[in-house]
């Protein structure tokens, strides 16, 4: 069906998801319908980038609903495999296939307590590509690690492929749009959007320091980290990291440096619910 398409010129976009589709997935197929007249939606829940002890068995698993909004949003195909065709085996083996590690950026955010998940993301991602060929596919910024990181591997294996973020949507309290929401009990969800508070805070100091007229640096006081890591664990929350980062390497930011990208991120557990958030922090000289 793609090989008809393209020999009718048709731009194809990618939207690669894991299912249990919210409106964050659907603004992405939104966003990318700008940029191509076909699109395919993936829904496949990847074992090879869930650990030990993670939530791969109890993670949603809402395929006819998922079906039925994509067709809603006039996506042109549904692209659901199961293990056996991705992989060529559905007996949970999949030692043996190609894994990419991207230099040192996985060194740290998600990359430092989830052992093995970026490889099986990149892995799952590149095989995608090579299955739909797209000519454009869309990641959402919530796993702002995860799109560098596919950036990086499409640069490196030549696959070519225009890579679009989309923004993080989230709930009217500030919320990021997350399939693992459902897991909250009534207090935690009260209590989530915290994170994205504790973010704004953090990223509205640096801004407004890297904006004056001198351009210097600006330190990134460990003190201004500290608070926000004082609030959100005495409210309960498990911190995996609150840290800023520079881009593209993804390492952790001591000073800011005006005009250039960084990442205000945060990674907590909140009861049995881990949670991950960012804002940018776009510090454009003069």
């Amino acid at each position: 069906m793609v090989s008809r398409w393209r020999q009718q010129s048709d731009r194809v976009a990618l939207v690669p998801t894991m299912g249990a589709l919210h409106e964050g997935h659907l603004s992405l197929i939104r966003q990318v319908r700008e940029h191509a007249g076909r699109v395919v939606v993936s829904i496949f829940l990847n074992p090879t980038q869930f650990g030990p002890g993670e939530d791969y068995e109890s993670y949603p698993r809402t395929l006819a609903q998922d079906v039925e909004l994509c067709r809603r949003e006039g996506v042109s195909l549904v692209f659901a495999p199961d293990a056996k065709e991705m992989y060529g085996t559905g007996k949970g083996d999949y030692s043996g296939y190609i894994s990419f590690r991207i230099s040192r950026m996985t060194d740290h955010l998600c990359g430092a307590s989830r052992s093995g998940h970026f490889e099986g993301v990149l892995q799952v991602v590149n095989k995608l590509f090579n299955t739909v060929q797209p000519d454009v596919a869309v990641f959402g910024q919530k796993d702002i690690q995860q799109w560098f990181l596919i950036r990086q591997m499409a640069a490196e294996t030549d696959q070519p492929v225009e890579i679009l973020m989309g923004p993080t949507r989230r709930e009217s309290d500030g919320l990021a749009m997350s399939s693992r929401n459902i897991y909250l009990n009534e207090e935690d969800r009260k209590k989530a959007p915290m994170l994205y508070a504790s973010l704004q805070r953090i990223s509205a100091v640096l801004a407004e320091k890297a904006g004056h007229d001198d351009q210097r640096p600006v330190s990134v006081n460990a003190s201004l980290l500290e608070a926000e890591y004082s609030i959100l664990r005495e409210n309960g929350m498990n911190l995996d990291y609150l840290t800023v980062v520079s881009t593209p390497d993804l390492q952790p930011a001591d000073v800011i440096i005006p005009g250039r990208l960084y990442v205000v991120a945060v990674a907590a557990w909140l009861g049995g619910t881990r949670l991950i958030d960012n804002v940018l922090l776009n510090t454009n000289a003069g």
